[in-house]
């Protein structure tokens, strides 16, 4: 995997490292799943590196729902 700088991911999720990890995982499984990807990657990169750039690029976020 390489080094994506939780410097510059942390502050996509509002700082908090729980949703950095949701994101990531959730979007990792739908890259998995066949899903397009949001960035340029190499054919040997593994998705979750993937998942990580597409946040640190602004191109994933959480979307958030209210409940009533």
């Amino acid at each position: 995997m390489v080094y994506q700088p939780v410097e510059e991911l942390l502050p996509k999720t509002a700082w908090c490292a729980y949703k950095l990890i949701t994101i990531a995982s959730r979007r990792a499984q739908e890259i998995a799943a066949g899903q397009p990807k949001l960035v340029e990657s190499t054919a040997n990169e593994k998705v979750a590196t993937t998942a990580l750039r597409e946040i640190r690029a602004g191109k994933v976020m959480l979307k958030v729902e209210k409940t009533k």
